[in-house]
């Protein structure tokens, strides 16, 4: 994976108010922008960056490139996504929300295939501080560090970049996966991926409520990380057999087949806790736990 200030970066969807906003954004952070496709708006600029109709047109202008970032409307997605594959570009990062599930399946089949990453969708996207933005995320939360930042949610991982900022802590990378029901990359992957990356000390994943993806990360975390990891699952507080507003946080406890505790915090918080990885109990008690885990001394104030 590439994911250096290198990184070659399209936008599909730049003509979108969303997307040209951000784009501003990435640009003015140091992400090599090199071009935007827009259906109908080829032969336009947007912030300097060269829009064109279609991908391999792009391609054929700016040359290689490494990550597309797609902002369009949910049911172009799919098209918007293969179009990229097709083009060789191997990472994908998924900005829209609400892709149909049907399309989320054709895409993460076609991804498998060509190996693909594929971040999102209803993600923010990833960021290195201080190097590389693909997405959204609001760098002012952000800042240089050894922290590998994982999470479902978006603005939690905003909030937990925060607190690890403010508490001095800095961040190697910061990525959410994605909220809505079918994803594309998994917390698996993106712990092998910090789990090698050499500037990566300590991994925090940020789970919540709804499904066993927790749960699976903590199995693989027992088996093959061998990084630390500290953990904090949201939605602890929320009713129990309640489906809630966030789109990733359908609890899944309804379904027969994973027992009547999938899904809940505290099965997610219980395999944590099995694979003796760390829980915390809110986010700003996050950077007490990695302070402890790495023996970095703590700061008392005198009264």
């Amino acid at each position: 994976m590439n994911f250096t200030p290198h990184n070659r970066v399209l936008i599909q969807g730049i003509s979108d108010p969303l997307a040209t906003i951000h784009a501003s954004h990435m640009k003015t952070y140091g992400t090599r922008l090199v071009a935007g496709v827009s259906p109908g708006y080829g032969g336009t600029e947007v912030h300097g960056i060269p829009v064109f109709d279609l991908v391999e047109m792009a391609l054929s202008a700016v040359g290689e490139i490494d990550t597309t970032i797609i902002f369009t409307h949910p049911y172009a997605a799919l098209d918007a996504a293969l179009e990229a594959i097709a083009a060789g570009i191997r990472q994908i990062v998924l900005i829209t929300e609400g892709i149909p599930p049907l399309d989320m399946v054709k895409l993460l089949r076609k991804a498998e295939m060509t190996e693909t990453l594929v971040v999102g969708p209803n993600s923010p996207g990833v960021i290195v501080p201080g190097q590389l933005l693909l997405g959204i995320h609001p760098t002012e939360f952000y800042t240089p560090g050894s922290v590998g930042l994982i999470s479902r949610s978006g603005t939690l991982t905003y909030e937990i970049a925060r607190e690890l900022t403010l508490a001095g802590l800095g961040q190697s990378m910061g990525v959410c996966i994605g909220g809505d029901a079918i994803m594309g990359s998994s917390f698996p992957q993106w712990l092998e991926i910090m789990d090698e990356d050499e500037h990566t000390d300590i991994i925090v994943l940020v789970g919540e409520i709804g499904g066993d993806s927790e749960e699976e990360a903590a199995h693989y975390i027992a088996e093959a990380i061998d990084k630390p990891v500290i953990a904090y699952v949201a939605g602890q507080t929320a009713p129990k057999g309640r489906r809630v507003g966030h789109a990733g946080a359908i609890i899944a406890s309804q379904i027969s087949i994973l027992g009547s505790e999938i899904g809940t915090a505290a099965s997610k918080i219980t395999a944590f806790e099995r694979a003796k990885i760390p829980v915390a109990n809110y986010p700003s008690q996050i950077p007490t736990l990695v302070k402890k885990t790495l023996r970095i001394p703590t700061k008392h104030s005198s009264v």
